[in-house]
């Protein structure tokens, strides 16, 4: 279960559908979902795509996606968390900052993960255990453990209070796609973020062990890892940076968790 190699057509080919959505946006039918956020044809069509192709190659796993239901079932071991679009709003705007994920959760945690950027031609891989690659190549999240001169995105308020604690710290462009920021932590073009609550399983499993194996860490703001297909599929907010910034951020966030969440 844990090969991610019979599924890189499809998320090639996925990522070819969406760009060609994505170079016609005038012409992409959107409707909005019950919760006010968008929902687009090439959302429709880049999940029928990956969920063909993961029961193709994996008969009976569930499957958790954002547009074809939010599926929890405790009993079968395994779970492909797929977003066909994160970063919607992006896309439609027509910046480039959008992607596809799929991870495979087994007891909670990921331990595949994929992630494509089309528009940059970014294709992000991990396997537990065996690190992280981005476009065949190893990535490594940031060291150090010093905020002043790190690079941080995210929400304006979030980097507000902490510019209020540590002033040197660069600020950069906020990366709407959340899974693509994490994906940018762990390369190591961005020494962290702050992320705003309510993110979900699709929006996070695959960016979460893309992290992880880049030797970097995301949690809560008190510490936790996350855990994935529960009945609720929907976190907290979170930061993510490297190992020894990670700590560091925790240590100050510790006793000002309001100004953060």
């Amino acid at each position: 279960m844990t090969s991610i190699t019979a599924l890189l057509p499809a998320i090639t080919e996925a990522g070819q559908i969406a760009q060609h959505y994505y170079r016609h946006g005038g012409r992409v039918g959107t409707r909005l979902k019950a919760d006010r956020s968008v929902v687009t044809e090439a959302d429709t069509a880049v999940e029928a795509l990956l969920r063909q192709a993961i029961g193709d190659c994996f008969p009976g796993v569930n499957i958790l996606g954002e547009e074809g239901g939010a599926v929890y079932d405790p009993q079968r071991p395994y779970t492909f968390v797929i977003d066909p679009i994160d970063g919607t709003r992006a896309y439609l705007a027509g910046s480039p900052d959008w992607a596809i994920s799929a991870a495979l959760v087994g007891a909670g945690r990921p331990i595949v993960a994929a992630l494509y950027a089309p528009a940059t031609d970014e294709l992000f891989l991990s396997i537990v255990g065996r690190g992280a690659t981005l476009n065949g190549a190893p990535i490594a999240a940031s060291r150090g453990g010093q905020l002043a001169g790190a690079r941080f995105s995210g929400a304006k308020h979030r980097l507000e209070s902490l510019a209020a604690i540590e002033p040197r710290i660069e600020t950069a462009p906020r990366v709407p796609s959340l899974a693509l920021r994490l994906a940018r932590v762990a390369s190591g073009a961005l020494d962290g973020t702050l992320a705003a609550p309510n993110s979900h399983d699709w929006d996070l499993a695959a960016a979460d062990l893309l992290v992880h194996e880049a030797d970097g860490v995301m949690t809560t703001l008190t510490g936790q890892l996350l855990t994935y297909n529960k009945p609720r599929p929907v976190h907290g907010a979170l930061i993510a940076a490297g190992r020894a910034r990670h700590a560091a951020l925790l240590g100050i966030i510790r006793d000002r968790l309001a100004e953060f969440a």
